[in-house]
């Protein structure tokens, strides 16, 4: 335990020894152990995109002992994924790395103007498996976005009172946000804080563009100086949005980029006081030898 994590652990002062010990477990784990960052293979893109969408690129991701193993060979914090990825391997792999239960999903086979994902799963089976947390994705702005609070809720208390940790992948969508908007600085930063007063332990969103999509957020930003010309600004921004610091904030790797791009865009959320990065299909759709040296790269990158 080192005086970071201890540091950080003092943040959660509501959470009981459970939660805590399920928390320092995802931050004491791989090789950024005890740094106070993290990063994490989520594989829910499967479920969410598609399987030939998500695996035909490395044909190796077809089966979820894939990916779990590349979790842990590449020393990443944790693994995330829905409860089949998570079935198949949890008894395989018991004990070698946190787990990350995804409880909710959707699917691109139907496209609502109000996205709102499917329970698919529940505290109990995190329990059941051994995880250390489970996940949940809300989309602010949705028409459905009631529902969604809802339902984390409920389940962030019933995962509290089992001591699991909780995290939010916080994802701005729907029909009065712009696709521009979705990734836009004061739309990202807004609900990065929904899901802090939600509850979240650990929070997901996208690295944040320099756009401003509302104008009432644009006067504000222009006229208290709010600096979001470069990635480091505005990860600085949307980190001092949960609670002055005091959420741990982590940024999505999104669709697949040149290398060279994907590292610059995370040295910028390192520089900007982010706490680490949830990397999938730019990971897993390479080849599992270069996977592990991008993970790897992307992990000395928080590390200094």
């Amino acid at each position: 335990m080192t005086p970071r994590v201890r540091e950080i652990l003092g943040w959660y002062g509501a959470d009981n020894p459970g939660t805590l010990s399920n928390i320092a477990r995802l931050l004491n784990h791989g090789r950024l152990a005890g740094t106070g960052k993290l990063v994490i293979l989520p594989v829910d893109q499967g479920f969410e995109h598609g399987p030939a969408r998500s695996f035909a690129k490395n044909p190796d991701g077809y089966d979820p002992s894939y990916h779990i193993s590349l979790a842990i060979e590449s020393g990443c914090n944790a693994y995330a994924a829905p409860l089949g990825f998570i079935e198949a391997v949890a008894r395989d792999y018991a004990g070698e790395i946190p787990l990350i239960l995804k409880i909710n999903n959707s699917e691109t086979l139907y496209n609502p103007k109000a996205p709102i994902s499917a329970l698919t799963s529940s505290v109990d089976d995190a329990l059941r498996l051994g995880c250390a947390a489970i996940g949940f994705t809300i989309y602010p702005g949705s028409a459905d976005r009631k529902l969604m609070y809802e339902e984390i809720a409920l389940a962030a208390s019933e995962a509290k009172r089992a001591g699991l940790a909780v995290v939010i992948w916080s994802y701005p969508r729907g029909e009065q946000i712009s696709k521009t908007g979705e990734t836009a600085i004061d739309v990202v930063a807004y609900a990065a804080h929904v899901a802090a007063e939600l509850g979240a332990h650990v929070i997901k969103v996208k690295p944040p563009s320099s756009h401003i999509e509302q104008e009432a957020a644009r006067k504000v930003y222009q006229n208290e100086g709010i600096r979001v010309e470069t990635m480091r600004d505005r990860v600085k921004h949307v980190v001092d949005s949960c609670f002055s610091g005091k959420r741990i904030v982590i940024f999505s790797g999104g669709e697949s980029k040149a290398t060279p791009e994907l590292l610059e865009e995370i040295k910028g959320i390192a520089q900007g006081g982010g706490f680490g990065s949830i990397m999938g299909r730019n990971a897993f759709q390479r080849p599992r030898a270069e996977a592990i040296e991008l993970l790897h790269r992307v992990q000395d990158q928080f590390k200094s």
